[in-house]
């Protein structure tokens, strides 16, 4: 398994065991109504949710298109079994959730309507053969949804991605809208449309080993523009969110 794969694995096992610290941290119900009424989901759809992690935007469009199949896919598999048991509690016979090795997607050519996915690819170490994977499995104008948090505009030194980083989770970094279509172009993607969301979320001071150091590296301007409150247990961060909306256009 590649090394960053497995960091990511390995994170977010232990963050599920510390299911309420992982919702606090992800958590955001008007992102979430926002997310479902951009998407557009129309019956009959067939959807993948992409690192859907504990499923948090996978039972959301089951649960309001029970007309359409939706299938989530991650690296996680105690967090898949959780799920599975909980779409059998809940009823929702249009959702299943299946494990991949991180890289290739397991599904055949032009299996999909639409893919989401939501504050997942800044973990993935090939962000070039995941879009390229994505526009296999995708049907001829299948459209792909990506909700991820961006750098800020001031930040040329990348301080959120050092920051991020200091979880040990596989994150690897996150992309521009800019960098989002260049990346798109290339495998036959355009932007349809977009918004802009923000998330405020914390982190743990004994999960930031090293953060006194990337203080002292990044200027003060920079910093401040992500708004972090520190306290004696946490560092609160506030990022800003790419939405995109992309139409596959060449496939």
């Amino acid at each position: 398994m590649n090394t960053s794969i497995k960091a990511t694995k390995n994170g977010f096992e232990e963050s599920f065991k510390e299911g309420s610290y992982y919702n606090k941290q992800t958590r955001d119900d008007k992102h979430l109504s926002d997310i479902c009424s951009f998407i557009d989901v129309k019956p009959g759809m067939k959807i993948l949710d992409l690192g859907c992690g504990s499923g948090y935007l996978t039972f959301e469009i089951a649960k309001n298109n029970k007309d359409i199949e939706i299938i989530g896919l991650d690296i996680v598999s105690e967090a898949l079994n959780e799920n599975k048991k909980n779409a059998e509690t809940m009823g929702l016979d249009n959702i299943s959730f299946v494990s991949y090795d991180g890289i290739n997607m397991p599904f055949c050519d032009t299996t999909f309507d639409l893919i989401v996915t939501r504050y997942a690819l800044h973990h993935f170490p090939d962000i070039e053969w995941s879009f390229g994977e994505a526009a296999r499995v995708l049907k001829k104008s299948g459209r792909f949804f990506i909700s991820d948090p961006r750098p800020n505009d001031c930040d040329d030194t990348r301080f959120v991605d050092d920051y991020m980083q200091l979880k040990k989770d596989g994150h690897i970094k996150f992309y521009s809208k800019d960098e989002w279509e260049i990346i798109g172009r290339i495998h036959g993607f355009e932007i349809k449309k977009s918004f802009d969301s923000s998330i405020r979320f914390p982190k743990k001071r004994a999960t930031a080993n090293g953060f006194d150091k990337i203080i002292t590296k990044h200027d003060k301007e920079i910093i401040d523009s992500y708004h972090l409150v520190i306290t004696d247990e946490e560092i609160w961060i506030t990022e800003q969110v790419n939405n995109i909306m992309f139409e596959l256009t060449n496939n």
